[in-house]
């Protein structure tokens, strides 16, 4: 089984890392210094934000990086409850069981209970330990201000590391407790480095229009660009890659985004929900993806140029309000139940 690419060629220190120089000048200084404290990660998703965790844990503790490191996803907790809980071994202790319809406390009290004991465990080798919770911003307000308590009673022993992309959606008390560093997308001429040093590794052979291609769909997402080229790659079938096997890979807009935007401008809102579960549940499309979709066949809808620019400023205006949406759906459902 071939590895993922985006795990292969991921940073190992933060000095591997692209872009975000202000973000690696900061990290790096709490490293020479020897201080830590709280840390907010904030910015798009696939910034770096994970990849400068693990990298940040990998300078400070060397070898025993994994012993005095904890990754946690807010999101598994309050987005999949107890269905997730059972299927992690780390927490078996604390459930006693693998049957969630068994589990009587709340994922609440669950979450509380073991952040605790993760963050009361002193480091053997270091310290302080650091605790990294992605997609903070599916915590609940009681569970932002109970992980809030916990950063402050186990400061001696514990770093934390929240990472979002809605960082408004974290309550002012628990942003308070941590230095906000921001990351974004890289520049294409640093991503195209990038993309040709692991060209080169994999033995590839790209074409000029191949690589424009390439950088024009990621437009600065590192992961979604060396995803793309491994993709590309086996495709290519050991030929050299040319601009349309790209352009065939990630261009070829999905059928269901057309039948979204037919369904909604007829307004028939509940065959629009069931085609919103297939993108979002089965294809696993963000909320992001599904508007520049519509935006896209929207432009190729043959609609009239006044009713294009009603729908477009729906859909910007749908966009805007996803970037504080707590939850996608529902701003994905207002969306195309006023379209018609």
């Amino acid at each position: 089984m071939q590895d993922l690419w985006t795990l292969k060629y991921r940073a190992g220190t933060l000095k591997e890392m692209l872009g975000n120089e202000h973000a690696v000048a900061t990290l790096s200084e709490f490293i020479q210094s020897g201080t830590l404290p709280h840390l907010i990660f904030y910015g798009p998703e696939n910034s770096g934000k994970t990849t400068a965790a693990l990298a940040l844990a990998r300078q400070l503790y060397g070898h025993t990086w994994k012993n005095n490191f904890t990754y946690f996803n807010a999101s598994d907790f309050f987005d999949q409850g107890k269905r997730y809980l059972v299927r992690d071994k780390r927490f078996v202790r604390f459930l006693g069981t693998d049957d969630p319809k068994k589990i009587y406390k709340s994922v609440i009290d669950i979450f509380k209970e073991i952040i605790n004991e993760y963050a009361g465990m002193a480091s053997l080798d270091s310290d302080y330990k650091l605790i990294y919770i992605d997609n903070a911003e599916s915590l609940n307000s009681d569970a932002q201000h109970a992980l809030r308590r916990i950063m402050e009673k186990y400061s001696a022993t514990c770093r934390f590391i929240l990472s979002t992309t809605k960082p408004s959606k974290l309550i002012a008390p628990l942003r308070s407790r941590g230095l906000q560093i921001f990351f974004t997308y890289v520049p294409n001429s640093v991503l195209r480095t990038y993309l040709e040093k692991i060209g080169r590794a994999e033995d590839l052979q790209l074409s000029e229009g191949a690589f424009d291609a390439i950088l024009y769909s990621a437009k600065g997402n590192v992961a979604k660009a060396v995803q793309t080229l491994q993709l590309v790659s086996l495709i290519a079938h050991g030929s050299a890659i040319t601009e349309e096997m790209v352009y065939e890979a990630t261009l070829g807009r999905d059928q269901s985004i057309d039948n979204l935007l037919s369904v909604s401008l007829a307004g028939d809102f509940s065959r629009g929900r069931q085609l919103l579960d297939e993108m979002i549940v089965e294809k696993g499309l963000l909320g992001v993806e599904i508007l520049e979709g519509l935006s896209e066949a929207l432009a190729e809808s043959g609609e009239t140029d006044t009713d294009i620019a009603r729908i477009v400023v729906k859909i910007s205006e749908a966009d805007a309000r996803l970037k504080d949406a707590a939850n996608e759906r529902i701003q994905l459902e207002k969306l195309i139940s006023s379209l018609s």
